[in-house]
């Protein structure tokens, strides 16, 4: 069932007013993929969370307009020669939302949380760099044994067990931003709700009301506070794309976060001075799962599977041109890789001839196209729906039977990554740091993201080699050897590489488009 909600009139009045008519404040609407399942930052994922705590929070190091790493809770750092010490200095003026200095104690405190097993962080594997981290979220050491230091209140030292190039840009995400540890340990699991919630960032939490927007206002005790230009940041969630584009056009909402593929013949020709689209280093990929005795747990039926999806006709019909097919898991661009970059060995054969080759695959495998069922998952809307009616039609040429499971979006992830059951879903991985590890790290054995539950011993052991070596080139070569057993055995069917798509109002100025997609309002403005 689509979840279409419609905004009362009230809400909608408020919204109008709210953008200054009767106010001097400075208010800006941004639309959003959909609500954060938590605003606890150790348990988000997914890009519409890492949005709403990028505004609420600064890590040590935070991302600029152009995505690059600048200074954030900390004002400067040293790394030592051998790449394994980091050393950061926090600013003298850095303070919490209420009025607290922010510490080194703050992110020590934070750190340890996250790699407590207790804490459930689904994205702790993250800063497994961190000496100790994976020992002590797997319950094998303690918390005080992690590689963090705090050498004295502004003074934090992070010793890692291998030199991590991509370290400083790992630490833009949401799972390098601190905690307030008073009022965490105070309020326990009530420390995410509004008047309880204490943040170091430009904006600090007003309310959050389910289905209808978070409400922030600019933190008076931020360090860089006269620089922020929004006093008022209503987030609203748009799970229905072209609900946020009819709100754009009404001038309620001044930012859309995503366009629906379908409406794009209406945006080129009304919208396209607002229109926003960049490349962004992210993959649309369907993991791939079944029961325990299901023909999906053979290989060789997702190679057939594989074959089967025409990427050109999704790519530029069912996603209107503002998406590129995919043959392979890591997107193009992506830093510290192999030039010939690996990829699925039928990315240049006819569609058609792919159609003969995955009927050999099912006869090799014993398996009767036309006597399977599948579930298609996908969390809802419209793009993503589509997709998944191209994808039935094209299986449906070996005479394979679908069904279709729309679900809710703010639990959908939640529920792949707590192994929910199911046999094709529709996921998607966008770059967390700039590096071919963040996006092959989902499939090793144990990872939270791994939501096929894939295993395999020999590309286990490729990460673990690539994560100790130091020479880069040699490097990214272990990498594409891993990412070449993961085409072979496609765990998940990767299908396209993403664009970031937004509507930006003429009146918003800062909006740098950047491959990470990464827009902190405090980089904002309304000029009047």
């Amino acid at each position: 069932m689509t979840n279409f909600r419609i905004i009362p009139a009230a809400t909608a009045l408020a919204l109008l007013l709210s953008t200054g008519a009767v106010s001097a404040e400075v208010v800006l609407n941004r639309g959003n993929d959909t609500d954060p399942a938590t605003l606890d930052h150790h348990k988000t994922s997914t890009v519409a969370e890492g949005n709403v705590m990028r505004d609420l929070y600064d890590g040590l190091v935070i991302q600029d307009e152009n995505a690059e790493v600048v200074a954030g809770a900390a004002e400067s750092w040293e790394i030592s020669d051998d790449g394994l010490t980091y050393t950061f200095h926090l600013r003298e003026d850095g303070k919490w939302s209420n009025g607290d200095p922010v510490t080194a104690q703050d992110f020590l405190f934070t750190f340890r949380r996250i790699m407590t097993p207790e804490t459930a962080a689904g994205y702790a594997s993250m800063l497994y760099p961190i000496n100790n981290a994976e020992a002590i979220a797997g319950g094998e050491m303690e918390p005080d044994q992690l590689g963090v230091e705090a050498v004295d209140d502004h003074t934090l030292v992070i010793t890692l067990h291998t030199p991590t190039p991509y370290f400083l840009e790992l630490l833009t995400h949401q799972t390098g931003l601190p905690m307030h540890q008073a009022s965490v340990e105070e309020h326990g699991d009530a420390f995410t709700r509004p008047g309880n919630l204490v943040t170091n960032g430009a904006f600090m939490l007003e309310s959050f009301t389910p289905n209808d927007r978070i409400v922030m206002r600019k933190n008076p005790h931020y360090y860089d506070a006269d620089e922020v230009q929004i006093d008022v940041l209503n987030y609203i969630p748009f799970e229905d794309r072209a609900n946020c584009m009819r709100r754009f056009e009404a001038g309620e909402v001044h930012i859309c976060s995503d366009v629906a593929a379908e409406q794009m013949d209406y945006v080129n020709a009304n919208l396209a001075d607002q229109f926003r689209l960049s490349p962004y280093l992210g993959t649309y990929y369907l993991p791939v799962k079944g029961a325990a005795d299901s023909p999906l747990k053979d290989p060789k039926v997702r190679q057939a599977l594989s074959m089967l999806i025409d990427r050109e006709f999704i790519a530029e019909q069912v996603w209107r041109d503002t998406m590129l097919p995919a043959y392979s898991l890591i997107p193009p661009g992506i830093a510290n890789y192999v030039e010939d970059v690996p990829q699925l060995d039928y990315a240049d054969t006819d569609i058609l001839d792919r159609e003969d080759a995955a009927r050999a695959l099912f006869e090799e495998a014993g398996v009767d196209p036309a006597s399977l069922t599948i579930e298609l998952g996908f969390n809802s809307s419209e793009n993503n729906r589509n997709t998944m009616t191209a994808l039935a039609d094209q299986f449906s040429a070996l005479g394979i039977r679908t069904t279709m499971n729309e679900m809710e979006g703010t639990g959908y992830f939640n529920y792949l990554r707590e192994d929910g059951p199911f046999d094709i879903v529709r996921a998607g991985w966008i770059g967390d740091y700039n590096d071919p590890q963040n996006f092959l790290m989902l499939y090793e054995t144990g990872v939270s993201f791994n939501y096929p539950r894939w295993s395999n011993e020999e590309f286990d052991q490729l990460m673990r080699d690539a994560a100790s070596e130091t020479d880069l080139d040699a490097r990214a070569q272990i990498l594409a050897q891993a990412e070449q057993i993961y085409l072979d055995e496609v765990p998940a069917i990767p299908i396209m590489y993403y664009s970031s798509r937004a509507l930006v109002a003429d009146s918003v100025q800062g909006w740098e488009d950047n491959l990470m997609d990464t827009h902190k309002t405090r980089y904002l403005s309304l000029p009047e």
